[in-house]
């Protein structure tokens, strides 16, 4: 369910990035409604991964301004941002290899503080201890909805790369993110791990409202997942629309489809 007519969830405007005289992102945009599953395709060094940067704060545009909940975050820090309801995954899997499964997902909701700073830490004071089972409980819901239960006391520097990445967006999912951004989340995956993880995307935007906003080059899973892609191309925005009529366009089909028009 798509928040058509609301105020985008995200939304990039006028986006411009330069390193020294090349253009990684020349005037490009995009927008991405509550409970709105979106696409980002092109070829290697369209500038996909830089529009992701820009978006979670780690780079700061040359042009151009972020919006989330129509709040400008564009010169907010990566922090701020997550803190804000932005969560993001990598290309490459980040996840604590030193701490286990359920370990990497309570990590993520530390920030929140369980009240009274360090003293309370000191005597565990009732509000400590509440917010601590709060803590433990929503690891917990999350760590079932990924099917990770059983693998919760495992360590993360044993997981096989399709588990670990399981683990990445269930520590992206625990503290209730308004927007997710994925890139490249099928990376290294079997056809059955991606089937796993698309629904686990579907059934967060249904149940919560989250956009989503994903990088991925599996044509196949982008078409299948995607409520509307966006197809860049030397740092412009060449397409935007339904799957089918992304497929459709014959500029987009020659560059990235293997298509013949």
């Amino acid at each position: 369910m798509t928040g058509t007519g609301a105020t985008p969830a995200l939304e990039l405007m006028g986006i411009g990035v330069r390193f020294g005289g090349v253009a990684a992102l020349d005037d490009a945009g995009l927008a991405v409604a509550p409970g709105e599953v979106c696409g980002l395709i092109g070829a290697n060094g369209a500038g996909k991964t830089t529009l992701f940067d820009v978006a979670s704060g780690v780079r700061t545009p040359d042009a151009g301004r972020v919006l989330l909940h129509g709040r400008d975050v564009t010169r907010w820090s990566p922090h701020r941002i997550a803190r804000a309801g932005l969560r993001r995954t990598f290309q490459r899997v980040q996840t604590f290899g030193w701490l286990t499964v359920e370990e990497n997902l309570l990590v993520a909701t530390e920030w929140v503080g369980g009240g009274g700073g360090v003293l309370a830490d000191l005597v565990g004071s009732p509000t400590r201890r509440r917010r601590e089972a709060h803590r433990r409980e929503r690891a917990l819901e999350v760590l079932e909805r990924c099917g990770l239960t059983a693998l919760r006391d495992r360590s993360c520097s044993a997981l096989p790369i399709g588990t670990a990445r399981l683990v990445e967006l269930a520590r992206a999912l625990v503290d209730e993110p308004s927007v997710l951004l994925l890139d490249e989340p099928t990376s290294g995956l079997e056809a059955a791990e991606a089937d796993r993880f698309a629904a686990i995307v579907d059934d967060e935007r249904t149940r919560r409202g989250t956009a989503v906003l994903l990088v991925e080059h599996d044509v196949s899973f982008v078409m299948g997942t995607c409520d509307r892609i966006v197809v860049l191309d030397l740092g412009r925005v060449i397409a935007d629309g339904p799957p089918a009529e992304v497929r459709a366009d014959p500029a987009v089909r020659d560059a990235y489809l293997g298509v013949s028009a």
